[in-house]
């Protein structure tokens, strides 16, 4: 079944229920304040007649009961075009007037009750025609009251029965009734139109959003659905918006990464190409004795520098590779981070110079860090040389500081500098902020700031960059004590 009609099935039934709910209950109310309409009226004519018809008088000391029987039959010819009944008695079996005509069953528990002084009303009673049961002439329901009347000494001395016809009142319950029936009908109509337009305009913006999945289906994140912000429908609509939006940048994200990957196999083909070409033109040489005995010393030597270019770019992936995958476990420790800066400038020191840079480093004598040794080194190797890479004539400083349980490298250059929009990618893999440097003697791979900010990571530290094109750039690092 289509949503549409399983609303239209659910809102209908929603309707025809709280419909039903509210038709039997006013069913019930007209009955119940009809009873008590004809009851309110008996009781006036019973109180009528007791005061406009009766007498207690005093005969020889006793009270007795006295009727004015003129007005008793006016009140009957009166009553009687109202088919309204009553019947004067002075015990359960002892009618007093009239002889004849409508008479009511009385119980004992019912004549005890009026003996303390209650007005019974009764919904139904059998009762008849004629003067005795043998002579049945019209029997039919009557619904009546029972009034007791006392004398001066709180004796009952009569009871005044005053019924109507019960099949008066059903007609007027049944008049109510059909109007209601006829109330009741159009309100299902109306429900049902009701129904289909909830129903058309709940499955309308679920249409809506259908349209913009398949959109999305069919790769066209730019699609938005319209969100008003009233309830789940357009909280499930805001949802599908960030969804989108979190496509089409999850979207572009690949892209890149994939161009990156290109560009990064062929920066590593071409380097490899490189040493590969050149060391399998200097074993040819040898070989065949076409290089002097001079210069066989300068091959040998050109040819392991190309081989550890080769291993660099193979080992830096394999670093990658693994601290990514978290193959790698550190070995954490403490030990005097300025011995390992001092050490760093040693090993750099030459190849900066190539550059015309200096190292410097400033800090403590002693500052003691808490991380992998080895991994430490790789870190600040990796970020000094990669600001040797970047950086001519100029200057790079390495210092050193104790923070708040923690301690705190920086290293500086007064470089090339960079963008806004390249700090947002220098941590992404394969990535050059200047693609012309591809070629460096020092086998730059794209794969050095992103193997550091996996160690970071893993040593649950920090790493932050600041950098103005030519100015300069600086690399924070933060190491967390041990705890």
């Amino acid at each position: 079944m289509k949503l549409i009609y399983q609303q239209m099935l659910a809102f209908f039934i929603l309707i025809m229920t709280l419909l039903l709910i509210l038709g039997f209950s006013f069913f019930h109310i007209t009955r119940e304040v009809i009873y008590e309409n004809t009851w309110q009226q008996l009781e006036g004519y019973a109180y009528s007649l007791k005061n406009q018809s009766m007498m207690i008088q005093n005969q020889d000391g006793k009270q007795v009961l006295t009727l004015n029987v003129d007005k008793l039959r006016t009140s009957e010819v009166l009553l009687s075009n109202q088919q309204v009944h009553f019947t004067i008695y002075t015990s359960r079996n002892n009618t007093l007037y009239p002889k004849t005509g409508y008479k009511s069953v009385i119980s004992a528990k019912d004549w005890k009750k009026l003996k303390k002084g209650e007005i019974l009303r009764r919904k139904s009673d059998l009762g008849w025609r004629g003067s005795n049961k043998q002579n049945v002439q019209n029997q039919q329901r009557m619904t009546d009251i029972l009034a007791p009347c006392f004398d001066s000494s709180g004796k009952l001395v009569a009871v005044i029965s005053v019924g109507a016809k019960v099949s008066s009142i059903q007609e007027s319950f049944t008049r109510i009734q059909k109007n209601l029936l006829y109330v009741l009908l159009v309100s299902a109509l109306l429900g049902i139109l009701i129904s289909y337009f909830l129903a058309h305009y709940t499955t309308k913006r679920i249409g809506k959003l259908r349209k913009a999945t398949r959109a999305v289906a069919n790769g066209n994140f730019d699609v938005r659905v319209i969100d008003n912000k009233r309830d789940e429908l357009d909280d499930l609509a805001k949802d599908f918006n960030k969804m989108t939006v979190s496509l089409k940048k999850s979207k572009e994200e690949i892209r890149l990464q994939e161009q990156r990957r290109r560009q990064f196999m062929a920066d590593a083909a071409h380097e490899m190409r490189t040493p590969l070409t050149t060391i399998n033109g200097l074993l040819e040489g040898l070989v065949y004795d076409a290089i002097p005995e001079e210069d066989k010393d300068n091959s040998i030597k050109l040819m392991r520098n190309e081989t550890k270019r080769l291993i660099r770019l193979v080992n830096d992936n394999l670093d990658y590779e693994k601290i990514r995958s978290g193959q790698i476990d550190l070995r954490q420790s403490i030990f005097n981070g300025m011995d390992v800066l001092k050490n760093v400038q040693e090993q750099l020191r030459k190849k900066a110079g190539n550059s015309g840079d200096t190292i410097e480093v400033t800090g403590p004598a002693k500052l003691e860090v808490y991380a992998d040794y080895d991994r430490f080194v790789q870190i600040v190797f990796n970020i000094t040389q990669n600001a040797i890479q970047f950086t001519e004539d100029g200057t790079i400083t390495i210092s050193a500081e104790r923070g708040h349980r923690c301690s705190i490298f920086r290293i500086s250059d007064d470089g090339i500098g960079m963008s806004k929009e390249q700090l947002k990618n220098i941590w992404e893999r394969y990535y050059k902020a200047d693609p012309s440097r591809k070629n460096t003697k020092y086998g730059e791979s794209g794969l050095g700031l992103s193997i550091v900010q996996q160690l970071m990571e893993m040593h649950k530290g920090k790493v932050e960059v600041t950098s103005k094109i030519g100015i300069g750039t600086t690399f924070t690092l933060i190491f967390p004590d041990k705890r």
